[in-house]
């Protein structure tokens, strides 16, 4: 049975860090859909989860009181990044399918053009260039399916992090014990 405090602050943190994520992405959407390749932003997407897990694992470890192990702080994390990947994947389905499927099509030829100038910069040779341009038509990171998969990788990512935040904060137990 899972912790009440572990499953309360996971699924807390969890809605406050996939509104947050959709707040960014609305107001990058709104503004110019240029961001969505720019690094700065990608940082900061990628920063404010990580900053709010560790906040909240910090926040679980005091409340929780006793013993605060690998496994609880695993869980807690995994808690928190499922329901903000979540929400932040069904926010993106909504908006690139529903809302402006329009916006789609401009992002995936604003990332063709942005990949394109990357690889150049890189020396590739024009045969990969094509290549990677013939795949990125194809397979639109946008689209539902894509989404979803991306729900389950990102997930897997996110659990790689977990397991490293939850060896830093479990409870270390004294070796004379």
């Amino acid at each position: 049975m899972i912790n009440e405090i572990i499953k309360k602050n996971g699924i807390t943190f969890g809605i406050i860090s996939g509104i947050i994520s959709c707040l960014i992405y609305a107001t990058m959407y709104a503004i110019d859909l240029n961001l969505f390749l720019n690094s700065w932003m990608s940082i900061i997407t990628f920063g404010i989860p990580l900053i709010l897990s560790i906040i909240l694992i910090s926040k679980t470890k005091k409340e929780i009181q006793t013993d605060f192990s690998f496994k609880d702080a695993f869980t807690t994390y995994f808690i928190y990044a499922a329901v903000s990947l979540l929400i932040f994947t069904l926010f993106n389905i909504v908006l690139w399918n529903f809302i402006d499927p329009s916006a789609k099509e401009t992002l995936n030829e604003l990332t063709i053009k942005y990949t394109v100038s990357i690889m150049e910069k890189f020396g590739a040779p024009s045969s990969t260039i094509n290549e990677a341009i013939k795949g990125l038509k194809e397979n639109s990171q946008f689209d539902i399916d894509s989404l979803l998969k991306g729900y389950f990788f990102n997930l897997l990512i996110n659990c790689i992090f977990g397991l490293i935040i939850a060896a830093f904060f479990k409870t270390r137990r004294s070796s004379q014990e």
